[in-house]
């Protein structure tokens, strides 16, 4: 019969554990936070830009929802294909000429003059990000236990709200300036474009495809973190690209993330230009009071990860936020007033984002290696058709009615439907493949 180890072997071993575990998160986690929020600022910009553009162009509300929308169209297409290059390929590779294709493109839209000039330029910005995102939440898996898999994807999406944090108030500080007789928003473009490129350039050198390769990691612990993926892995049934587009739960998560993402996007795009018709105030002061629902829910995203890998678990820490967004939806259709009671509201609201990093473990837990890529890219792909339905939809119906009530109906009950499918999710790898 096999001896038990004795504490002095067992101890070393946790040591080795905590360590890696620690190691590996300080090395990636920051570097791909900073990433994510070049990432989303370059693709949000247009939101703060749209007060500038307005003004100097002419363009209508139906114009910009078009803009904000139609990056979506080539955005989905691509999912598929950038999750399973960084399962197939290379994580460095993929994630390096993603940045510098789309910083370039980012800069070249400040040469935007007439709505189809903003459409071409909005259409290829999303065919240049389209794999970033679902090759991240792959990479993480490579590297990620996944007792840390929320909180490492909760740290790595902390940068979406963490984007308006910082991006708000420097957009609105520089639409109120011109230099060189060139207006505010070009500028916003051409200086937000900018990190990409670099990062890209950095990105290439710094980051690892597998952990087999870390030569920044003792080979004691590559050795561990590589037998205890396997081991986890192996509690996943392998599949099919195929199987994963027709399996119940894969098709589940990608219809629950098309109701979530049409309320998350089209308050993305629209709420700068809500909160100034309300309240007119100053750009300056939109971009000031703007990046405060964002902060707030930049702290709930981190406490959510951090709560759910403690408790194991996915469902309802997906679904809570969700349900919150739900209920500031009325308030703010009531229009209050008070700009502090807006604001809320609109933070609750925006706590939607914090239902993000929680799901996005949910794919790569239930699935495994190829089939989770394609499930990850796929769910993506689906969940973006509300990328460019919402704030179409949203600045169409604002058109029609000279409201903005109707489009906030539609995205609370969107809301309200995805976190009560997020509570169908199936809880075993097993029954997910079915």
């Amino acid at each position: 019969m096999p001896l038990n180890p004795s504490p002095a072997a067992v101890l070393p071993a946790l040591d080795v554990a905590r360590h890696t575990r620690r190691h590996i998160a300080v090395r990636l986690l920051p570097f791909l936070f900073l990433l994510y929020v070049t990432n989303y600022i370059d693709r949000t910009n247009l939101a703060y830009a749209a007060l500038g553009m307005s003004r100097d162009l002419g363009f209508s509300d139906r114009v910009f929802g078009l803009g904000a929308g139609i990056f979506f169209i080539s955005y989905l297409a691509l999912q598929i294909p950038g999750a399973l290059l960084v399962e197939l390929w290379s994580a460095r590779r993929m994630i390096s000429a993603t940045m510098i294709a789309w910083g370039s493109l980012t800069m070249l839209t400040a040469l935007v003059h007439t709505p189809g000039q903003l459409y071409v330029a909005r259409f290829l910005l999303g065919a240049a990000e389209a794999g970033f995102f679902p090759g991240v939440i792959v990479y993480l898996s490579h590297w990620f236990i996944q007792e840390d898999r929320a909180k490492a994807t909760s740290n790595f999406m902390g940068a979406v709200p963490l984007s308006f944090v910082l991006g708000s108030p420097f957009a609105g500080w520089i639409l109120s300036h011109t230099w060189l007789a060139v207006e505010g928003w070009r500028w916003l473009f051409v200086l937000e474009g900018i990190p990409a490129i670099l990062l890209g350039a950095v990105a290439f050198f710094f980051l690892t495809d597998w952990p087999r390769e870390a030569r920044w990691l003792a080979p004691t612990g590559r050795q561990w973190i590589e037998q205890t993926l396997q081991q986890e892995a192996a509690g996943a049934q392998a599949i099919s690209v195929w199987q994963v587009l027709r399996s119940r739960a894969t098709l589940l998560l990608a219809s629950l993330t098309l109701l979530s993402y049409f309320t998350l996007y089209t308050f993305a795009f629209w709420f700068p230009t809500m909160l100034k018709r309300q309240s007119g105030l100053s750009d300056v002061h939109v971009g000031l009071l703007g990046a405060l629902p964002y902060l707030a829910t930049f702290i709930a995203m981190q406490i959510n990860g951090w709560h759910s890998d403690k408790r194991i678990e996915r469902r309802w820490h997906s679904a809570i936020p969700l349900f919150i967004a739900a209920a500031g939806l009325p308030g703010v259709i009531s229009q209050p007033r008070s700009v502090s009671l807006s604001l809320v509201f609109f933070t609750m609201v925006c706590m939607v984002y914090a239902y993000l990093p929680v799901f996005w473990a949910i794919p790569t837990e239930i699935l495994r290696q190829s089939g989770a890529a394609a499930a990850v890219g796929f769910i993506n792909s689906v969940g973006n058709i509300a990328g460019f339905a919402g704030p179409y939809l949203f600045g169409y119906l604002i058109t029609r009615t000279g409201s903005f009530s109707t489009g906030l109906a539609l995205m609370m009950l969107s809301a309200l439907a995805a976190a009560l499918m997020i509570l169908r999710i199936p809880k075993s790898a097993n029954a997910a493949n079915t």
